[in-house]
């Protein structure tokens, strides 16, 4: 460990020797001789927190970004003491606290340094707004690598990158520009095989260097509050990422129609307008399951309101458009109009809802409908207000879901963005200014919403997406990257974007698909659409401004292409569906960047191309123009090329074929990849017969299928569909086991199994120990097997 020297470097202030040790339980307190607690609490064998007060006193501990039901509990605790430490001991971790210097020194059991502090916690007065800035500064390990930190513009790899965490409103942003939408203070560490997670939780702008001034070191501050951060130890990747994602939450299960296709446009109006774009849709047969009404939709931008000229009757034209399939998602803001006959304004004055200046006035900004003040949502009689406002707008006009936008909050006309560092917020009977209170503003406000939406669409599921998120948001809202540009770069943008926040906890998260500022010709559209099918959340969002951005707006071989595209999502729906159950259920990312899935593999640690759909699909954009193919890297293991069934040997760069009308797609040996027919939306078809794409494999491997009513809560009470498949690959022999559980009664009675890369003839087949003829099960030649869906064991041998 590192000696302390002195106690002021620079105007900072550091802690010095311990004085006192106490043990509460799960908790550890250590004070030093100047007044510095460090309290660290075992929250379970991975999990750590290290909170540190300064002048013997802790600041009140409450936070927006943990979960209340996130899961705690350790099998094994101690701590020994030595003349010069103190060592805290679970079954994974062991944390050496040093009694001169107060820094920490974290291993796992068999005494390899996963962290360590450097200088580790200091702080220094701020003498302008009172309080602190706090510190925390660690070393940084040989080879380390970093990533996470949310929507960043940047490589995947942070390492050599200084970031902030400010929500900002960043219309056209750039590559590396910075702050954006979303605070997400949380990363992830990598070096000699082991990963672990840090989450600081402070609210406050925080900062991160990631061994950008100094290569030794890696730090981060906040520019006011506690030093307050969570550690996870993996030492995989993902699970760093499920412990992170444990603690601050996932989202419930949504509504099937939400991981459909979705298309937006500011703004699609008035009423015609939107009519002709859903008849379109059916049309061409292009499937598509939500139409978005953008601010255009409002009576002068107000808020739960309806310009009659432009929608005469909402209620009927939504009832329409569901009749033809589509759900209607209309945007909220959070500035309300400064009216004093505006019914929302009004209740809000007489309730004391806005904000308000330090000095006593609301806090005013301009926004779309001009002057307005802005609701405190901390506050949680605000929140409560505000989810009721959708009475109306969810049970009885009949909209299905709700995109709050400019949620930061957006500020007009000011050079910071957003609303003064001197408003006041209540932050659930913490009061404090803004510069506490910005980065969870959007946070508080989607979490208001998902209440209401979710209380008045019941017995539904609800559907939410926000602009603004704080960590933690995940389990309120999906989300996307914001206002990006129609240019090449923004696509690489998207996809790094999209990885990232899936290994920061919040895979409910997509693009603007084809950039929202500026204008896609028809290459750029359709290469950004194969790469949106495989984001969580797909949605075309576009300004309007430069033209049409709907499938069928550049020519007839575009929108070919791009119908295929979105005709394979909806195949791939039990697929993507199963994903969000892992990650509703378990914590775990429904995408991952190729380090996450073989962090062995040093050839991964910079790859920003290529990711893993779910468990068992690798996909890798096109992402220039005017491309026949591309290099990319295929992970470790065996693929088959999901376009041809070439079975690629990986741990290499390969050449791969992909012309304009192809995306390169691989699927890992042995995987058991569930389909549905193409539906024009979810539930326009009662789904007969399930198709398992098969991709032999010598050895064995492990596929799952969640289902269930695709809505509603019967789920909860055990109305699911959980099957569990093994494949059992030899050079003559082909075994597939089935493992049923749950109470829920699917529409197909049948499996259609088709057989990729089978290295033999099929002599027999027998099901549940017994042989069946070819005819029984409808083989044909040596590709496709239909079998009942309540089979346990499937057999195929070779002549």
């Amino acid at each position: 460990m590192i000696t302390n020297t002195e106690l002021e470097y620079k105007g900072n202030l550091y802690p010095n020797h311990i004085v006192d040790y106490v043990r509460d339980k799960d908790k550890f307190y250590f004070t030093t001789e100047n007044g510095v607690v460090l309290e660290i609490t075992v929250i379970q064998d991975r999990t750590l927190r290290f909170r540190y007060g300064t002048e013997n006193n802790f600041q009140p501990d409450f936070s927006y970004a943990i979960d209340p039901n996130a899961k705690r509990g350790y099998n094994h605790l101690e701590i020994q003491e030595t003349e010069t430490e103190y060592l805290i001991k679970t079954s994974k971790l062991q944390v050496l606290v040093d009694k001169k210097t107060l820094r920490n020194q974290i291993s796992d059991t068999e005494g390899n340094i996963v962290n360590e502090d450097e200088l580790g916690f200091h702080w220094e007065e701020n003498y302008e707004y009172g309080g602190n800035t706090v510190k925390m500064s660690k070393i940084t390990q040989h080879t380390e690598s970093f990533y996470g930190l949310g929507d960043k513009a940047s490589h995947s790899n942070l390492k050599g990158k200084r970031l902030s965490n400010w929500v900002m409103d960043q219309y056209a942003f750039g590559k590396d520009q910075d702050p954006l939408y979303k605070a997400i203070p949380f990363y992830i560490g990598l070096h000699s095989g082991k990963a672990y997670g840090i989450f600081f939780d402070n609210s406050f702008k925080t900062h991160f260097d990631f061994a950008h001034e100094r290569r030794s070191t890696t730090s981060f501050w906040a520019d006011g509050g506690e030093m307050n951060y969570y550690f996870f130890y993996g030492p995989e990747m993902h699970k760093v990422v499920r412990a992170y994602t444990n603690l601050t939450g996932a989202p419930e299960l949504p509504p099937l129609w939400a991981l459909g296709y979705h298309q937006s446009k500011w703004s699609y109006f008035p009423e015609s307008n939107v009519k002709e774009i859903a008849q379109q849709f059916r049309k061409l047969k292009i499937p598509c399951d939500a139409i978005y009404l953008d601010i255009d939709y409002m009576d002068g931008f107000r808020c739960f309101t309806w310009d009659k000229q432009k929608f005469p009757d909402p209620k009927r034209m939504i009832q329409e458009l569901e009749d033809d399939g589509f759900k209607t998602v209309a945007m909220i803001d959070p500035g309300i109009k400064i009216d004093k006959d505006y019914w929302v304004y009004q209740e809000a004055v007489e309730n004391d809802y806005f904000c308000k200046r330090a000095d006593g006035p609301y806090m005013k900004g301009k926004v779309w409908p001009g002057e307005c003040n802005f609701p405190d949502f901390t506050k949680p009689e605000v929140r409560e207000w505000w989810a009721e406002l959708y009475k109306e707008f969810m049970a009885e006009i009949g909209v299905h879901a709700v995109w709050n936008d400019m949620n930061e909050p957006a500020v007009m006309e000011v050079p910071t963005k957003t609303a003064p560092l001197d408003t006041r917020h209540d932050y659930d009977g913490h009061p404090c200014s803004h510069r506490k209170a910005h980065n969870v503003y959007g946070m508080q406000m989607v979490r208001a919403t998902y209440e209401g939406v979710k209380k008045y669409v019941y017995p539904k599921r609800p559907m939410v997406i926000t602009r603004a998120a704080y960590s933690g948001t995940q389990r309120f809202s999906s989300t996307w990257t914001g206002d990006n540009v129609a240019t090449w770069e923004h696509l690489w943008i998207a996809n790094v974007q999209v990885q990232r926040m899936c290994m920061s906890g919040y895979s409910f998260v997509g693009s603007d698909i084809g950039g929202f500022a500026e204008q896609p010709n028809g290459e750029l559209f359709a290469r950004w659409v194969q790469l949106g099918v495989f984001h969580p959340f797909c949605r075309v969002h576009s300004s309007g401004d430069h033209g049409d951005q709907e499938p069928w707006s550049f020519g007839t071989e575009i929108t070919d292409i791009v119908r295929r595209y979105i005709e394979l999502r909806y195949q791939l729906l039990p697929y993507l569906y199963t994903m969000f159950w892992r990650y509703s259920k378990e914590g775990k990312p429904m995408i991952l960047p190729i380090v996450c899935f073989d962090q062995e593999d040093m050839q991964t640690h910079f790859r920003t191309d290529e990711f893993i759909f779910g468990e068992q699909i690798l996909v890798c954009p096109v992402q220039e123009p005017n491309a026949q193919g591309r290099r990319m890297y295929i992970p470790r293991g065996k693929w088959y090329n999901y376009w041809t069934d070439e079975v690629i040997e990986g741990g290499r760069e390969k050449w791969v074929e992909a012309d304009i009308d192809k995306i390169p797609l691989f699927v890992k040996e042995g995987a058991m990849i569930p389909k549905y027919p193409v539906q024009q939306y979810v539930g326009e078809l009662e789904i007969e017969q399930l198709t398992l794409e098969v991709y032999f494999k010598i050895g064995d491997e492990s596929s799952t299928v969640y289902e269930d009513a695709c809505d509603g809560y019967d789920y909860e009470n055990g109305k699911y569909s959980l099957r569990n498949f093994k494949l059992l690959g030899k050079e003559d022999e082909l075994i597939i086991q089935q493992f049923k559980d749950g109470g829920f009664v699917t529409s197909y009675d049948s499996f259609l199994i088709h057989l990729h890369g089978l290295p033999f003839e099929i002599s027999s087949i027998e099901i549940d120990n017994e042989k069946v003829m070819p005819e029984d099960v409808k083989l044909n030649g040596n590709n496709t097997i239909q079998v009942s869906k309540e089979f346990t064991q499937l057999r195929i041998t070779a002549k």
